[in-house]
């Protein structure tokens, strides 16, 4: 019986318009075709074997399932996957890869033998709608195809093929130098079949995408691989056709292992890919920067008032939440969901945010939009009627709405870039009424979200709790980074949402009866972004050393490939959430671009 392996045990490939999920055994767990929000061919993640997966290794374990790899990594600055296994008959390696598109999505596997002769099986169990669906396989002159419904999956290799228990099984040796290719390619149901890979040039290709990407990076500083590695992770999570950018490729993995905080991050958040087009901005890449600012407009085009926190990844605004109750989950962490019905909460930040981005676009040099100076314009105009309004914040909580004091700090943010925008002569607009309302807003923050007993930002008006996103406060510029008050929110944060390794919980949640601010039961691990952002903080207050100390204790979280979840597990010490999560890479790319500046690293 097939058993998901633990999150960090994946690795993930991807054509920048779906991606999968590989393990350590070679054992494609996750695909969703022909998008990143379609439903999957391979659930067995979210289930068991009989939900879809694709195994591909030497028949070498107990009841032929291949055991771990001996070694694994990505070929260089590429997406390009190494699986190798020594046997006792010898050693193979496993490629897999997802050239990026140019028809048919496709996910390539080759096998090559290095030493000895190594008994190998694929084993093929496609399940259509998230392992719903058992399709019709069958063969066509020398391709298998699997239809069902309004998809199909063309299997493509040279190996000899055969079905049994409703799966697609190939037994074969490899010799040193042999490589076998395996490629499932899909195509709507309805369509004539897609072309037949070409596996060696595909990877060749693949490789050059990869490579040539890479060059553009302008960070060249000690923790360059970490950054490169979590950029390409970044660029894997974009959607090519449009610019819109996931919170991550996977559905339902849980922040508490057993749990209910399930969500589908197949989506495109306006703070996730805001904050991911700052660091792609900061890093050389102005193409994603244009290609995100062109979704957004057309994501909001024509009702701006009515901003979403999230849209789908062409812009769609109807995300819909539902239960697939035939999945058991990860590990039994039900309800397993699709959809995410937090799309339709108020989240003051987002506008924050969302200026912010337009606002670096184009102090960075991004060529001029009028209709993005037109958005950020309307925006204000929205912000300036509703700031002093209570919402859901952040964080999504699914409890009463509160006076966030992030939601409001970010609020400020808007208005003062976008004072500046207008300062700088590019658009029109009441400058002073603005600068007013910028004053306003400050004021109301520091009067009513700050505790002057404790010397601490609190997490929402007239609450005594604590909020891991007050840490944004100075990175924002809403206060200096020397003001007392911020100092004190910091060491705050510190004492009270700190875990014994001195990672960063988002905020208190109920532990395990009781509903906490998020409407939710049961505990979270610490949050990664979170983590990130103190050692900003502590950079920036000059606490340098501790700074790095906690940022490479974070690196060393990332597994083997260099890829990160959304949150830690400290007491079962692994990670938890939804994977591989921008929001967690980001705040990375950014913590080693200030740490380089400051000169606070080692060696």
């Amino acid at each position: 019986m097939h058993v998901a392996g633990r999150i960090e045990d994946y690795a993930l490939i991807g054509d920048m318009q779906t991606a999968a999920l590989v393990c350590r055994d070679g054992t494609v767990d996750w695909l969703c075709l022909p998008r990143f929000d379609s439903p999957a061919v391979f659930a067995g993640l979210l289930g068991t074997e009989e939900h879809g997966f694709w195994r591909m290794g030497p028949v070498n374990g107990p009841g032929g399932r291949p055991a771990p790899a001996d070694r694994r990594r990505y070929r260089g600055d590429s997406l390009v996957l190494e699986s190798e296994w020594d046997t006792p008959r010898g050693t193979v390696r496993v490629i897999d890869f997802m050239p990026p598109r140019d028809g048919a999505p496709q996910l390539i596997r080759i096998v090559e033998g290095v030493s000895g002769r190594v008994p190998m099986r694929s084993q093929l169990r496609m399940r259509f709608s998230y392992g719903w669906v058992v399709p019709w396989v069958h063969k066509i002159d020398d391709r298998t195809v699997a239809v069902a419904g309004p998809d199909s999956v063309w299997l493509d290799t040279a190996a000899e093929t055969y079905g049994k228990d409703l799966t697609t099984f190939s037994d074969f040796t490899v010799s040193p130098g042999e490589r076998i290719a395996f490629t499932i390619s899909w195509e709507p149901s309805h369509k004539p079949p897609p072309a037949v890979a070409e596996p060696e040039a595909s990877l060749e290709a693949t490789e050059e995408f990869w490579r040539e990407w890479v060059e553009h990076c302008t960070y060249h500083g000690p923790y360059r691989d970490a950054v490169v590695r979590s950029l390409i992770t970044l660029k894997a999570l974009t959607y090519a056709p449009t610019g819109g950018i996931v919170a991550a490729p996977t559905t339902s993995l849980p922040e508490c292992i057993g749990g209910v905080r399930n969500w589908d991050y197949r989506f495109t958040w306006l703070r996730d890919a805001a904050i991911t087009l700052s660091s792609l901005l900061r890093t050389g890449y102005r193409e994603e920067a244009r290609a995100w600012r062109e979704w957004l407009l057309r994501a909001v085009a024509g009702d701006p008032e009515n901003l979403q926190i999230m849209y789908g990844i062409a812009g769609e605004r109807e995300l819909g939440e539902n239960d697939l109750n035939w999945l058991p989950g990860y590990e039994n962490s039900r309800p397993v969901r699709v959809g995410n019905g937090a799309a339709g909460q108020l989240q003051l930040d987002v506008y924050g945010e969302v200026t912010e981005a337009l606002h670096l676009a184009h102090m960075t040099g991004l060529a001029r939009n009028d209709y993005a100076s037109l958005l950020q314009l309307k925006l204000i105009q929205w912000v300036e009627k509703h700031w002093d309004e209570p919402d859901e914040g952040i964080w999504e909580v699914r409890g009463p709405r509160r006076h966030f004091v992030h939601s409001k700090v970010m609020t400020w943010v808007a208005v003062d870039r976008t004072v500046k925008l207008i300062e700088s002569g590019d658009v029109d607009g009441p400058l002073e009424r603005w600068k007013d309302l910028r004053e306003t807003i400050h004021r109301d923050v520091c009067e009513n979200g700050y505790d002057k007993e404790r010397n601490t930002f609190t997490q929402s008006y007239g609450s005594q709790e604590l909020d891991a996103s007050l840490l944004l406060i100075p990175q924002m510029g809403f206060l200096p980074p020397d003001d007392k008050r911020v100092i004190g929110t910091i060491e705050a944060i510190q004492r009270e949402l700190s875990t014994e390794d001195g990672f960063v919980l988002r905020y208190p949640t109920s532990g395990a009866d009781d509903l906490g601010v998020d409407g939710l039961e049961g505990e979270e691990g610490a949050f990664l972004a979170c983590s990130f952002w103190l050692a900003d903080d502590l950079a920036m207050i000059g606490r340098v050393d501790e700074a790095r100390k906690l940022f490479e204790k974070l690196l060393s979280l990332r597994n083997d490939l260099g890829l990160l979840a959304e949150e830690w597990d400290p007491k079962a010490k692994r990670q938890v959430g939804n994977f591989p999560q921008a929001f967690s890479h980001v705040p990375l790319i950014d913590t080693a671009l200030r740490l380089t500046a400051s000169g606070a690293y080692g060696g």
